[in-house]
């Protein structure tokens, strides 16, 4: 293993984590907390031991998701056998856009099914009791998975490569985007807009509230960027359109009491 590599992608990968989750939470947890309580998707606020256990194991998750890039990407023996390009032009520009949503629907795809089966009674102990811990979660719990489930979930990069042609833009860029939605889905707030989840886009998109009721009740809801899947198999929760409206209808509340 080239270690001076895989310490470059291991703190790019934190970089990200940090400079993406760090201003999330201090926005919404520290500078705002008082001033948007009331729009807390769950009244309560964790604790700091919630944070310093989403934190550790987010960190551990970073350093696995460094892994298949530097095996893939870096080793002469492997990456002639994988789909990964170097010029644009090859493709063309089109496929170049096309293929970050084609990415995304794949991601969602394996992300649904993978999480599914994690939560089968023999299996969610092992794998998946680490993140449901953050049963009312922080941005910090974004990558906050057991390292038998972060390698599961670094293997969306495998299929990547040897599925579909792919560039440094597109994994660059599907990084930043799934860490960034993956924030925004354990923020604790809800960003998206009163009756966002009837809207003929909308509704096809998962949202904070979706992915912090499966946090909170441990079943359904088990996608990441879109509902396809839950509505497709009917694992949406029955009750996720009136919590949305519940949560994004919430008017200014009385700020002097704070539940901690």
């Amino acid at each position: 293993m080239n270690w001076q590599k895989f310490t470059w992608l291991l703190l790019d990968n934190a970089d990200k984590y940090f400079l993406i989750a760090g201003p999330a939470f201090l926005v919404f947890y520290i500078i705002l907390r008082r001033r948007i309580k009331f729009k807390k998707i769950q009244p309560r606020f964790p604790k700091s031991k919630d944070y310093a256990r989403e934190i550790f194991f987010s960190t551990l998750s970073i350093i696995i998701f460094s892994v298949p890039p530097l095996l893939m990407l870096y080793s002469d023996q492997i990456r002639p056998h994988t789909t990964f390009y170097s010029n644009i032009t090859d493709y063309g520009w089109a496929y170049a856009i096309l293929a970050f949503p084609l990415m995304l629907l794949m991601h969602d795809t394996y992300f649904y099914w993978m999480h599914r089966v994690m939560h089968h009674p023999k299996l969610f102990r092992l794998f998946h009791l680490i993140h449901h811990k953050s049963n009312n979660p922080s941005p910090w719990a974004a990558y906050a998975f057991h390292p038998l489930e972060a390698i599961f979930e670094s293997l969306i990069f495998v299929i990547f490569l040897f599925t579909i042609p792919v560039h440094s833009i597109h994994l660059t860029l599907f990084f930043i985007f799934s860490l960034i939605y993956n924030v925004y889905g354990h923020l604790g707030f809800e960003l998206y807009p009163r009756n966002f989840n009837k809207h003929w886009f909308g509704k096809w998109m998962n949202t904070s509230i979706a992915h912090n009721m499966h946090h909170q009740y441990f079943t359904g809801n088990y996608g990441l960027y879109f509902t396809i899947w839950d509505r497709m198999m009917g694992t949406l929760k029955n009750n996720y359109n009136e919590t949305f409206e519940e949560i994004t209808s919430r008017k200014i509340a009385d700020t002097k009491s704070e539940t901690v």
